[in-house]
């Protein structure tokens, strides 16, 4: 069980529960995979792990044709399923997949579907991908593209545990006993409990505050500040607006609220814009990361009734 990151699982359950996919960047050894796995475990859905390497071949993980022997001798063409073809997927390492098999990962999260030859696999609801990937080892991997990246409903980033968590991680870790993870949900309520999240009410205002936060990570536009007009090659899109109302809306209703508020959508913007703003080379040279970006735009961008600094 992991222990710690209590923000990092809110927002792998959010995403769960909002339809949408998750980004979890760390480095080796926080507990990203476990994370995944455990929940695997406790919710009742068809799960499956993919360790992606260079050598990876879209078939290797979509499916393919393979001759079997039929019970006359004879043989015939049967498809055998990939682990693309589950609803809650594990993608380890996502970022050392070759760009032909990131896109066909691609094209499950976002048709719900997989295509091998003629043949078109609809894959059954709930689907969710879950890709972890490392930010400090670039060698050998393949950055995933700005489409791809822009499919991600949220990108968590792991950091390190508290001291005062160390001892349990050990102590978890290191002996004999194994942790009994029980199923406490399916897929039907799953489905369900996300037809709760998109009934949730929005506002204008908290409508209103969600476009001009997307807005502000876009060069140019009349609420950027400035580092995101110096620095900024990529804002995100109107996708990351419907990002920050989804996510706004579980937000919502964990805190007991039923119609989503301005600091809902600020609770969850980090997580929705920090992969949908592409710095620059200057940003580069100078150390401006987009994390720092989005937090120059949710001070820029201040709630109504609030005056900007």
């Amino acid at each position: 069980m992991l222990v710690g990151q209590d923000e990092v699982v809110d927002g792998v359950l959010a995403a769960l529960f909002a339809g949408g996919h998750v980004l979890l960047e760390g480095v080796p050894g926080l507990g990203k995979t476990l994370l995944v796995r455990t929940l695997g475990r406790a919710v009742d859905l068809a799960f499956s792990r993919i360790q992606f390497t260079p050598d990876m071949m879209p078939a290797d993980i979509q499916g393919t044709q393979i001759l079997v022997e039929t019970e006359g001798g004879g043989h015939k063409l049967e498809f055998q399923e990939g682990p693309l073809i589950a609803s809650l997927i594990l993608a380890d390492e996502i970022n050392r997949a070759t760009p032909k098999t990131q896109s066909a990962l691609l094209e499950a999260m976002q048709e719900k579907q997989v295509t091998v030859g003629r043949r078109t696999i609809a894959l059954k609801e709930p689907y969710c991908v879950m890709a972890t990937q490392n930010p400090v080892e670039q060698e050998g991997t393949y950055p995933l593209p700005e489409a791809q990246l822009d499919r991600f409903l949220f990108k968590l980033v792991v950091g390190y545990p508290m001291e005062s968590e160390y001892a349990s991680i050990l102590d978890r870790t290191t002996g004999t006993s194994e942790e009994d993870v029980k199923k406490v949900s399916n897929g039907a309520e799953i489905l369900s409990l996300r037809q709760v999240v998109r009934s949730v009410p929005v506002p204008a205002h908290a409508q209103t505050h969600a476009i001009r936060l997307v807005m502000a990570t876009q060069p140019k536009s009349e609420y950027a500040p400035k580092v995101v007009n110096d620095m900024v090659s990529l804002g995100a899109s109107p996708r990351g607006a419907q990002a920050l109302l989804l996510g706004g809306k579980v937000h919502a209703l964990l805190a007991g609220r039923f119609a989503v508020a301005e600091e809902d959508v600020r609770a969850v913007a980090p997580a929705v814009l920090r992969h949908r703003v592409m710095v620059n080379f200057r940003a580069h040279s100078e150390g401006v990361t987009a994390e720092s970006v989005v937090k120059a735009v949710l001070d820029a961008v201040q709630p109504s009734g609030t005056r900007a600094r």
